[in-house]
C-alpha cells in the first residue's frame, strides 16, 4: 500500500486473523475501519475492533456491495475464511446466484476474484489480504523449535515441489509428506482434518509444507498459520513445519515459537523457487 487509507473496508471470516488485522490496521492509523461480518462466522469480537459492521449472512453479495458502497470506504481487505461446507449450503441472493452461474468451476481464485470484479464495478479496490499484516510474514530460517533433520529437510524439498504442483490445480495449500511419501494432501477439507488424516496413516515424525500456489493473487487465500494448526500438529507428533517465506501470514506469531519450542517441532520458513528451496 503506497498511502495509509483513513477508511478501510474489512470482509472478516472465521478465526482470529481478522482480528489482529483489524487490531493492527487501527494501529498503523486507519481512522474508521467498517467491517462486514458474516453470521455463524466471524467472531464477535470484531465489533470491538471495528467502528462500525454490517452483521450478514453468507451468500448476501447484494447486501454486501450496497454496505460497502454506502460506507464510502475505497478498498476493502479480505480475511479469514468461510467454513467450507457452506460453499454448499449457502442460500445465495440473485447477484450471487447471478455470480457462480458465470464461472466454469468454483474455487478461492475464481470465486473471489469474481467478487473482485464487483467490488471494482462500484468504485471499491479489493486489497491485499497481507495488508497491514506484513510484520507476520516470515524471513527464510528457522521460525521456532529446533532445526530440521537432514531427513526432514529432504522430506520438506520434496513437499513443496508436490504443494506446488498440487496447489496450481486449486486443490489445496498443504501437503504431508514422511520419508519420501506423500501422507495427505490438502483437499476441501482444509489444514486441520489434512493433518489428521496424515497422522493416522504415518503416525508420528510427519512433515507438513504450507505453500502458495505460483501466481497466487495475493488479494485473497494467503496461507495462514496459527494455533489451530500447531495443536493439530502437537495431536499427531509432526516432527516438522515448513511455512513459504514472505507469503505465509503467522497469527499470534510469539505463541507458535514457544509452542514449536515446547513440543520439539522443526518450524522453519523457506524461500520457494520454481527449481527447488532456499533455507536461511
Amino acid at each position: 500500500m503506497n498511502a495509509m487509507p483513513e477508511k478501510l473496508g474489512l470482509i472478516a471470516g472465521r478465526g482470529a486473523y481478522p482480528l489482529l488485522l483489524a487490531e493492527s490496521a487501527k494501529k498503523q492509523g486507519v481512522r474508521h475501519l467498517f467491517a462486514i461480518a458474516f453470521r455463524g462466522e466471524t467472531a464477535r469480537g470484531i465489533g470491538r475492533l471495528a467502528d462500525s459492521v454490517a452483521w450478514l449472512r453468507v451468500g448476501q453479495l447484494q447486501a454486501m456491495l450496497d454496505a460497502i458502497r454506502d460506507s464510502a470506504v475505497p478498498g476493502v481487505v479480505m480475511a479469514g475464511q468461510i467454513a467450507p461446507r457452506n460453499l454448499f449450503s449457502v442460500r445465495p441472493d440473485a447477484r450471487m446466484l447471478g455470480l457462480l452461474r458465470r464461472l466454469d468451476r468454483w474455487n478461492a481464485h475464481t470465486i473471489f476474484g469474481a467478487i473482485g470484479d464487483e467490488l471494482r464495478a462500484i468504485g471499491v479496490e479489493l486489497l491485499p489480504a497481507s495488508s497491514f499484516m506484513e510484520a507476520a510474514m516470515p524471513a527464510p530460517g528457522t521460525i521456532g523449535g529446533r532445526e530440521p533433520t537432514e531427513g526432514e529437510l529432504a522430506d520438506i524439498r520434496f513437499g513443496i515441489a508436490v504443494a506446488r504442483s498440487v496447489s496450481a490445480l486449486e486443490i489445496g495449500q498443504t501437503v504431508v509428506v514422511k520419508q519420501g511419501v506423500v501422507l495427505a494432501v490438502e483437499a476441501f477439507e482444509g489444514t486441520d482434518e489434512t493433518l489428521l488424516r496424515a497422522g493416522r496413516l504415518g503416525g508420528p515424525g510427519a512433515v507438513a509444507v504450507k505453500v502458495a500456489k505460483r501466481g497466487h493473487d495475493m488479494r485473497f487465500d494467503i496461507p495462514v498459520v496459527g494455533e489451530r494448526t500447531f495443536r493439530m500438529l502437537r495431536r499427531i507428533r509432526a516432527g516438522a513445519l515448513a511455512v513459504e517465506a514472505g507469503r505465509t501470514i503467522l497469527l499470534e506469531r510469539e505463541k507458535l515459537v514457544k509452542t514449536a519450542g515446547r513440543i520439539g517441532l522443526a518450524f522453519v520458513a523457506t524461500r520457494v523457487e520454481h527449481d527447488g528451496i532456499e533455507k536461511g
